[in-house]
């Protein structure tokens, strides 16, 4: 038996490939399959079976294209009510791969169907658990989301199922076993996960805050929903289409994938009211951009940072991207359910600025210019960084409006006076000044480099750099 987790770092998911005598099953797949199918045809093998441990809602699943290209069947684990064929299994259904056996573990709380898959070799030997979001490494799936799609599922109540899942459902299980999650750290599903992606059940038994079991029912409630921050907007969209079904990736892409040349880009620009998304670099938008579009860049926290500031996934995008890249940016959107890419400006930017168009810019300055500027005008200075960062260190009397919270803190940014951005490298206040520039504001820079670069001349020549003990 063969079983490999394929992460994609730049969402912090994991899928799973397992095989066994020219049988093969994938867990929780990305949205683009053919990746999966290669990895089978390598081994010989038929993918049977796609697994889902729950309704995912940080991703579009590609579990419906699996189907449709491979033949295989697609397991829910119990109460699951997809708006398709698949199968919903009982707990404890067993499902042969080849020589290997899939135990399904019913383990709501994360959500309802939330279940667990037990791995077990042809020897009979149960080798891990595929957990989805209901363990993760050092941590464990956040309860409040299911509650954005069926308002009776409070916080609380997924929280006490989640519980009873862990002590009677997991935490008896083989100290051996290997627990392979859904997702690492960087993930909004959970607070506070492992950079590690796999460990022993028996190790996280040890050291996983969820697993302690002294910890009462109401002690476990308090302790997993302290610190939860607002999930991100797209969440709920996605859950929906893994439940009732969307369009093919192939579809998807035949559509994003149109070369526009300037006359024809501006034309679509100004007929459907698109929104222009520039994913390239932060500095290279700094320097010229064409107005109205919103910074994003491909090479950040992309599907996130896209999934929080674009509040619909239907919204249509027209793209410019580094000449190149422009299939990837749709995987990527596609990734979390922005299908409706129309096309992108063929040529990139730099045909925009060869055919004569209007550009705009963004000013940034060194943290050494801001340095000299505290130090005589005291500007408004606005930190856009998580609050967890802010309240970390920061500079004395900045600001703090997260870059998630911006569209609702605009009025908190002056018209009448230069302000200065910055977060901690400069990627998210790029995305907020394009915004803060289609919102009419202009007089205003950005640190080139953030806080990191702020800090370092900081600490070597002055003390406005103020840590929380300071406070």
């Amino acid at each position: 038996m063969k079983i490999e987790q394929i992460y994609t770092g730049c969402l912090a998911h994991a899928a799973y490939y397992m095989e066994s005598n020219g049988e093969a099953a994938i867990f929780d797949p990305l949205r683009e399959v053919q990746p999966y199918i290669n990895r089978a045809e390598k081994d010989k093998a038929k993918i049977k079976y796609v697994f889902e441990t729950h309704f995912h809602a940080d991703f579009v699943s590609g579990h419906l294209d699996l189907v449709k290209k491979t033949g295989a069947q697609v397991v829910f684990g119990p109460t699951a009510k997809p708006g398709y064929e698949a199968i919903v299994a009982d707990d404890g259904q067993v499902f042969k791969v080849g020589n290997a056996s899939v135990k399904i573990i019913h383990t709501p709380g994360h959500t309802m169907e939330s279940t667990t898959y037990l791995v077990i070799d042809e020897n009979g030997k149960e080798h891990g658990i595929i957990t989805g979001d209901t363990l993760f490494i050092g941590d464990v799936g956040r309860p409040d989301l299911a509650q954005h799609v069926v308002a009776d599922l409070t916080q609380e109540k997924l929280a006490g199922h989640l519980y009873d899942s862990l002590r009677n459902k997991i935490m008896p299980l083989s100290d051996e076993l290997v627990v392979y999650p859904n997702h690492g750290a960087g993930s909004a599903c959970g607070k506070n996960m492992s950079k590690e992606t796999t460990d022993t059940l028996g190790h996280q038994k040890q050291v996983n805050y969820a697993l302690n079991p002294s910890l009462t029912k109401e002690e476990f409630i308090k302790q997993l929903l302290t610190g939860l921050t607002t999930p991100p907007v797209y969440f709920p969209q996605n859950v929906l289409m893994n439940i009732k079904g969307y369009e093919s990736l192939d579809t998807v892409m035949s559509r994003g994938k149109k070369p526009m040349p300037v006359a024809e880009f501006e034309a679509i620009a100004n007929e459907t009211g698109a929104l222009l998304l520039d994913t390239r670099s932060a500095g290279d938008f700094a320097k010229g951009y064409i107005p109205n579009s919103i910074n994003i860049g491909i090479d950040g926290s992309f599907a996130q940072w896209v999934g929080e500031m674009i509040p619909d996934v239907r919204q249509e995008i027209l793209l410019i991207t580094d000449p190149g890249r422009e299939e990837e940016c749709i995987i990527r959107l596609s990734r979390v359910g922005y299908d409706n890419t129309l096309g992108y400006l063929e040529g990139g930017f730099e045909a925009w600025k060869k055919a004569g168009k209007e550009t705009d810019s963004v000013q940034r300055i060194s943290a050494a210019d801001l340095e000299k500027m505290i130090a005589t005008d005291k500007p408004v200075v606005i930190d856009i960084r998580k609050k967890s960062e802010y309240d970390s260190e920061h500079i004395v009397d900045a600001i703090n409006i997260p870059l998630n919270q911006i569209n609702e803190h605009l009025a908190e940014f002056p018209k009448n006076k230069p302000f200065v951005l910055h977060c901690a490298g400069g990627y998210r206040s790029m995305i907020a000044a394009s915004i803060l520039k289609q919102r009419g504001w202009n007089d205003f820079s950005d640190v080139e480099g953030g806080f990191t670069e702020i800090a370092k001349t900081a600490i070597r020549k002055t003390d406005y750099v103020c840590p929380t003990t300071m406070l």
